[in-house]
């Protein structure tokens, strides 16, 4: 189908207004940019949707993260991964999706704001969500816990699932928004939606440059990330043990260098996935990565994993920052969210 009108007004005004394209020069100019971009798209009249309670914290091993309680809990926590090609965005610029997801599902969100490239390559991002998730089921085990993220932050959510398999962590559900899994960026949509629908195949190169800076096949070469016996697994008896409702904070700064990483999590197109969470999948039929993340469903798929894979007909990537904006981007997250809503239980 064609692009949706209202996001083809969107693109016009972000041309007339010089905000695309999204990288400008260095790191420090795109991450400035970027917020005001994601402010930009609240529109004039935004006011935060309400949510119960909103709590910035530190896990015990230093990660910062903010904390999201819905209005109508259904005990269940879902740990949020942002997108912004590993180098932009933050618990701020993913404020606005974070509420409606913790409201949709009755989830506590847990909003997680990692280390960013470049400072910071791979694997720092995934280890700082992998701290995370060892910290919130350590503090309650029978809690039912999901993952979830948007580009950028769906390839670290899928990462994550791979650890999380790993280290024999149970997870309820995997919820995988355009994400990026193929670092080679060899699939037809990239240069078919390569430019004029937000997102570039040359931003996508640089971000890339910036995450791993060696290339993929450096991280080929890495050894296994930690195991389960790291700090970040530390039983119920230790600091890892407080929970995201209590104020247990480690100064910044104290969340390890990033150590080795695997091959898989780099380079998620040519991952063993077997055995991994019951995923959702949801692309954008005018984005750049579209076919990767199809073709990572269907390798869920053909791995044995439950999987829901949901196209996105007439949207561009990037179409969960427009709640609000945009009726077809609210009716694509609300139909997501629905299906996520029922695999968290």
């Amino acid at each position: 189908m064609p692009l949706d009108p209202q996001f083809r007004a969107a693109l016009d005004t972000f041309e007339a207004k010089g905000l695309l394209p999204l990288v400008r020069g260095d790191a420090a100019a795109t991450r400035a940019h970027y917020r005001r971009l994601a402010l930009s798209r609240r529109g004039e009249d935004y006011v935060p949707e309400q949510v119960a309670s909103v709590a910035d914290q530190r896990s015990p091993g230093g990660v910062p993260v903010r904390v999201y309680e819905p209005l109508r809990p259904r005990r269940s926590t879902l740990i949020y991964l942002h997108g912004g090609g590993w180098v932009v965005g933050d618990v701020e610029t993913h404020d606005p999706l974070c509420r409606r997801v913790a409201n949709a599902t009755g989830a506590r969100v847990v909003s997680v704001d990692y280390r960013l490239a470049p400072e910071h390559p791979f694997p720092a991002g995934l280890d700082d969500a992998e701290d995370v998730l060892h910290w919130l089921q350590a503090a309650d085990p029978d809690r039912p816990l999901g993952v979830a993220g948007d580009s950028a932050g769906a390839s670290l959510t899928a990462g994550l699932a791979l650890r999380a398999r790993d280290k024999q962590i149970p997870l309820a559900a995997q919820l995988l928004l355009y994400p990026a899994t193929d670092p080679a960026m060899t699939s037809p949509s990239i240069a078919e939606n390569g430019e004029g629908y937000f997102l570039t195949r040359r931003d996508m190169a640089w971000f890339y440059q910036q995450y791993l800076p060696a290339g993929p096949d450096s991280a080929r070469e890495a050894a296994p990330a930690a195991g389960p016996d790291s700090a970040a697994a530390a039983g119920p008896d230790s600091a890892a043990a407080a929970g995201p409702d209590s104020a247990a904070a480690a100064g910044p700064g104290s969340a390890p260098e990033a150590g080795p990483g695997s091959a898989a999590e780099a380079d998620l197109a040519h991952a063993d996935v077997a055995g991994v969470a019951p995923a959702i999948v949801a692309t954008a039929e005018f984005d750049p990565l579209r076919d990767e993340g199809s073709a990572y469903a269907d390798r869920l798929t053909s791995a044995g994993v439950l999987t829901q894979y949901v196209p996105g007909p007439g949207l561009i990537h990037g179409f969960a920052g427009f709640l609000g904006v945009v009726e077809a981007a609210d009716a694509a997250v609300a139909a997501i969210l629905g299906r996520l809503t029922e695999m968290l239980g």
